[in-house]
This record gives C-alpha cells, sequence and structure tokens, in this order.
C-alpha cells in the first residue's frame, strides 16, 4: 500500500504518533487509507446535504475494511457567484480544486480517493485531479435537487427564478409573483434541476465510469443517493485492493464516450472545456498550446483528444433526450425515466463509435428516453461553429435553439464586459436583429472566463429569444437557451477578430453549416487590427496568475 510510506518500520514512529492523535487504531493502521475529499459548503446548495452523505461512505469504507478520512476542497456556487465579479473564480476554481486534492493526497500518501462533489467546477476539478494522481479513485456526486412548485406549476432554478426577472421588468408578472417564484424554485439541497453544467458533470461523470450507476440523477435528498455513498464507500477498497486506477478508466474511447453522450442528450456547453482539460490531465489531450511555450505538445499516451473529436461526432450523433433547459422535462424524471444507464443502453445499441458494456434489465421509458432510431432530432444536442469571428472554435447548445433560428442574420451591438451587455438590456436597448457581442470575457481576459446566464436569460424573459442573438469569449451556463455563441477563439484578449467588431456590422449565424461570421472584407479588419490596443490585465492575486498561464478555451481553459 502506498500509505505504507507513513506507517511502516521504525522510523515512521513519529508518523504513526501523529495518525493515533486522529484516532486512528493499531488495527486500523493495517488498513487501505482512504480520503474522502468532501466540498461540503454552507455557501452553496448543491453541497449542503454533504455532511450526511460523507457518513454513508464512512461507513462504506469501514464495512469493507477501510480506514476513512475526512478532508475538504473548496466550492463556488456559479448561480450565487453569477452577474458580478465573483463569477471570475468560478472556472479558476476548477484547477484550484485539483491542485487542492493533489497536494493532500500526495502529502498524506493516500491509498484511494472518493471525491464526493457536485456543481459546476468541483466535479471537473475532481476529475482533473483523480487523473493527475492516478490512485484508485470513486467520484460521488450528491445529486439534483427537487423540482420546485408554485400554484400548481413546476418550477426550475433557470425557468422559475433567472427568467422571472425579464418577466416581471416585461410587465408579464407582479412583484408579488415575483417573489413567490424566488421562494418556490429552489426547495431542497442539490444541483439544480436541468441539464446544467452540474447535471451534466454528473452525468459524463457515470459515463466515464467513475461514479456508480444512477449516482448522476439519484436526488440529492433521497435514501437512494445515501445508499450509493455508501456503496461507493465500499467500492473504492475494492478498487484499492485490486490497483484498479483512474487512468484505467479514463481513455480515449471512454472520453469519446462522454462526448457521444454529451451530445446524445444537449448538455452544458462547459462540458467542451472540462473533457478537454480532463484529457490533457490524463495525458490525452492531443496538441495543446500554453501563453508561455507556443509550441505544439502532444499527447505522449499517442492519439489525443481535441476539438475535432467534438466536431467529428457532432455529425454523427442525433439527440434522443431533451431535458430542461431545452425541454420541461427535469432530473427527477429523467432518472425516473432510467437515466444514464438507459442511455448509455441506447448508444451501445444503436451507436458504433461508443465503446463500452452494457447494463442488465434497464428500464427505460421511451417517451423521456427516446429509441435512437426516433430521436428529438437528428442534430447534435451541441456544436462547432467556426468563421472568420472564430477560426479556432466556438460553441452553441443547439439543442437550445428554435430550428426557425438556425439561420441568423443581425446587427452587432458590442460591449467589453457582461456589466455593459446587462445595463444595455435592462434600459431595452437590445432590440430584434441584434446580435449583442460580449467580449475580453474569456479566461484571460476576465479573467476567468464568467457565464452569461444573466444576459440571456434576461433575453430569453423580455421575449427575444428568437429575435436576437449573443455572442461571446465568455461561457454560458448550461441553463442557457436562444441564439447564445461562446467560447470564441481566440479571445479578445488574443487579439481574436471579436475584438474588432464595431456597433452596425452585420454577423451571420449559421448552425446548419455550422458557421459564425462577421460580414466585413479582410483588407477592413486588417485595418482595425493596426488600431487595437494590446490588451493589459488588471486583475491580482490568484486571478493575475490565473490570467498569465491559462490556455485558451479550445483546448480546456488549463493552466
Amino acid at each position: 500500500m502506498r500509505s505504507n510510506n507513513i506507517k511502516k518500520g521504525i522510523a515512521r514512529t513519529p508518523h504513526r504518533s501523529l495518525l493515533m492523535a486522529t484516532g486512528v487504531s493499531k488495527k486500523n493502521m493495517e488498513s487501505p487509507f482512504i480520503g474522502i475529499a468532501s466540498s461540503f459548503s454552507d455557501l452553496v446548495p448543491g453541497h449542503t446535504g454533504m455532511r450526511d452523505l460523507e457518513r454513508q461512505i464512512e461507513k462504506g469504507i469501514h464495512t469493507a475494511g477501510g480506514q476513512a478520512f475526512i478532508f475538504g476542497v473548496p466550492a463556488v456556487c456559479d448561480g450565487i457567484s453569477m452577474g458580478h465579479s465573483g463569477m471570475q473564480y468560478s472556472l479558476p476554481s476548477r484547477d484550484l480544486i485539483a491542485d487542492c486534492v493533489e497536494t493532500v493526497a500526495n502529502a498524506h500518501q493516500l491509498d484511494g480517493l472518493v471525491l464526493l462533489s457536485n456543481c459546476d467546477k468541483i466535479t471537473p476539478g475532481m476529475l482533473i485531479a483523480a487523473a493527475r494522481i492516478n490512485i484508485p479513485a470513486i467520484i460521488v456526486t450528491a445529486g439534483p435537487m427537487l423540482d420546485g412548485e408554485s400554484r400548481c406549476e413546476k418550477l426550475t432554478m433557470i425557468k422559475g427564478a433567472f427568467e422571472a426577472i425579464g418577466k416581471y421588468r416585461n410587465g408579464e408578472i407582479t412583484k408579488e409573483r415575483l417573489e413567490e417564484l424566488e421562494e418556490a424554485s429552489c426547495p431542497s439541497a442539490g444541483a439544480c434541476q436541468g441539464l446544467y453544467t452540474a447535471n451534466t458533470m454528473a452525468c459524463l461523470t457515470e459515463v466515464l465510469g467513475m461514479s456508480l450507476p444512477y449516482c448522476a440523477t439519484a436526488s440529492a435528498v433521497s435514501s437512494e443517493k445515501r445508499r450509493i455513498a455508501f456503496e461507493s464507500g465500499m467500492e473504492i477498497v475494492d478498487r484499492v485492493k485490486k490497483d484498479i486506477k483512474p487512468l484505467d478508466i479514463i481513455t480515449r474511447d471512454s472520453l469519446r464516450n462522454a462526448i457521444i453522450a454529451d451530445l446524445a442528450m444537449g448538455g452544458s456547453t462547459n462540458s467542451f472545456l472540462h473533457i478537454l482539460a480532463l484529457a490533457n490531465a490524463a495525458g490525452l489531450g492531443g496538441e495543446t498550446t500554453s501563453p508561455a511555450d507556443t509550441s505544439p505538445h502532444p499527447s505522449p499516451q499517442g492519439e489525443g483528444v481535441t476539438l475535432k473529436d467534438f466536431e467529428e461526432l457532432s455529425y454523427k450523433i442525433h439527440q434522443f433526450v431533451k431535458l430542461e433547459p431545452s425541454s420541461n422535462i427535469t432530473m427527477t424524471q429523467f432518472h425516473q425515466a432510467g437515466g444514464i444507464p438507459a442511455v448509455i443502453d441506447e448508444l451501445i445499441k444503436s451507436v458504433p463509435e461508443f465503446k463500452g458494456g452494457g447494463y442488465k434489465s434497464v428500464y427505460s421509458d421511451k417517451n423521456i428516453v427516446h429509441p435512437y432510431s426516433e430521436p428529438f432530432t437528428t442534430k447534435p444536442g451541441l456544436g462547432i461553429l467556426y468563421g472568420n469571428i472564430a477560426p479556432e472554435g466556438s460553441v452553441i447548445k443547439i439543442s437550445a435553439v428554435d430550428e426557425s433560428c438556425y439561420e441568423f442574420l443581425g446587427t452587432a451591438k458590442t460591449f467589453n464586459s457582461e456589466e455593459e451587455a446587462m445595463k444595455a438590456l435592462e434600459n431595452d436597448l437590445i432590440k430584434e436583429g441584434d446580435v449583442v457581442v460580449i467580449r475580453y470575457e474569456g479566461p484571460k481576459g476576465g479573467p476567468g472566463m464568467r457565464e452569461m446566464l444573466a444576459p440571456t436569460s434576461l433575453l430569453v424573459g423580455k421575449g427575444l429569444g428568437t429575435k436576437a442573438a449573443l455572442i461571446t469569449d465568455g461561457r454560458f451556463s448550461g441553463g442557457t437557451r436562444g441564439i447564445c455563441v461562446g467560447h470564441i477563439c481566440p479571445e479578445a484578449a488574443n487579439g481574436g477578430v471579436i475584438a474588432l467588431i464595431k456597433d452596425g456590422d452585420k454577423i451571420r449565424i449559421d448552425i446548419n453549416k455550422r458557421t459564425l461570421d462577421l460580414l466585413v472584407s479582410e483588407e477592413e479588419l486588417e485595418a482595425r487590427r493596426k488600431n487595437l490596443k494590446p490588451f493589459v490585465s488588471n486583475a491580482k492575486g490568484y486571478l493575475a496568475k490565473y490570467s498569465k498561464t491559462v490556455s485558451d478555451a479550445s483546448h480546456g481553459a488549463i493552466v
């Protein structure tokens, strides 16, 4: 056991003495040492119920003959940090979490890890840590919250709270109704109810094989989730004994499986960032570049996973599951319909590119998990757009766009921050036919690549969801819907074309052709480029370090 480095031999007498100070018995000195990396927080609704899950995991570990140690890692709630400077810390927290887990696990020579996670950046941060450390590990995602309800109307955080702001400002609902929705939309602990980033990453973690079946969709407040937590504690001891490590599970095939499932369900666009970053941590990153070193770095494991895999698969995969925010089906209903095992079963039967075993006697509600031969659409849930605005790629959640808007020509209205765009939206300065351009919000420029859920929700709430578009070098929440293109590369801070757009320019978005173009001549763009001032970051502290070391979104915004 790796933990023998801190507990075996005469020279480790002081180490054992310190371990005994924590309550470890002499008998349990012989047991595998299992860390429970817990992201419990009173600040994050997805994580407030984790104290109970910690106990269940701990019970499972001790039942199977292990010795459990709980340690903490940070957690950021994207919903609470949304719409202000706090969102700059969300994406950077992913890499901070990975560093925290790596530090504790290696400093204390743990034999295995149970990674207790739930929300947007915590799950990918823990996946990255697992791949980087490569000791036996399993992830427990704490699960979605219950559906909200008010006046017999089913609610979610996005449609019940965020989009209600636009409806109130548009005069569609009263202040009293707004307050009712505010109180009823998030009724329990858990990740927000739709296939937003937190639940997307939970689902993909299950597809990868890094969490147990049904873990992604079992409610945070259910006894089923408690049982899964207990069984995960048992499972990690077995993985330690069998020496099953993350890099035995996270392979090129399993990463591509995750991409396929993501496209088939229309998950969050943030998954692009996180899968690419995970591939890099697993030594499967293909060619990447860093701000300090612009030379390509081929994957040491051979053929890697890059944005090209998303692009290739997006032309092949049909969307046969459609969840909130693209429909009214929540994670609670998806779980009852068979969850991820039902999706995997359908993919194994119907998609040759999906590599993996199957589940026996899987229940599936065909009204929610359609047969692959009867998809909601033959288009994928997500797509990569290229063009002169995004020569290195951009992403769009196709499943959240009305088909009547697949070809959109509009007039640019430019803003150099989310706050500027919000002010224009709140003052009714955005009209039908406009393309809202929000720039200098990329990984380097933000810094931190903030999510633009507030402006996209306001667009929809004001009735402009099919009449105006929004493009940005920032990110979107998994709850975003409408004609919204993000992750534009190169970003404005790196001199990308998005920095050259002027008010009144025409922009064409064509989902069918997967293109995003500024209808301005190359000669005019070159003239504008000569007058573009170099970007200077005003960030301080952690964000200053992040801005200097982060790569672009097309490589996963890795540091």
